[in-house]
C-alpha cells in the first residue's frame, strides 16, 4: 500500500459549490488539513464546506457539512479541521462562500492506493 501526501488548491471559490477534490479510484484519502482564506479586497465572508460521499463507498451517498455558513474575516484564514476525516473512492469535497472569487482553499491530504 503507497502512502502520498499531496496539497490540492482551489483559488478564487465564490457563490457555486466548488469542487475541491475528488477520490482517485482504489484509494482510501485522509483529509489531514484544509485551510480556507479570505482573499476579498474588502469584506468578510462566509463559507460552507460539504462532503459528498459516493454511495459506491458503501456509505449512502449523503452531502454533508463540515462547516456551514462560518465567517472567514476579512484578509485572514481559518483552518477547519481538528482531527481527521477519511474518505473513499469517489467521495468530494465542495467548497463555496457568501461572496464572489473571495476564498482559496488549500486541503491537505494523505493518499492510500
Amino acid at each position: 500500500m503507497a502512502n502520498t501526501f499531496k496539497l490540492k488548491t482551489d483559488t478564487g471559490v465564490g457563490t457555486s459549490l466548488a469542487t475541491t477534490y475528488t477520490v482517485p479510484g482504489s484509494t482510501t484519502t485522509i483529509v489531514i488539513g484544509c485551510t480556507l482564506a479570505n482573499i476579498h479586497a474588502s469584506a468578510n465572508v462566509n463559507c460552507d464546506v460539504q462532503i459528498v460521499t459516493a454511495a459506491s463507498s458503501g456509505e449512502n451517498g449523503d452531502d454533508v457539512y463540515v462547516i456551514k455558513n462560518v465567517p472567514v474575516p476579512y484578509a485572514s484564514a481559518l483552518e477547519i479541521i481538528e482531527g481527521k476525516i477519511v474518505l473513499e473512492t469517489g467521495d468530494v469535497i465542495r467548497v463555496k462562500s457568501d461572496t464572489a472569487s473571495s476564498i482559496d482553499v488549500a486541503l491537505s491530504v494523505l493518499e492510500q492506493t
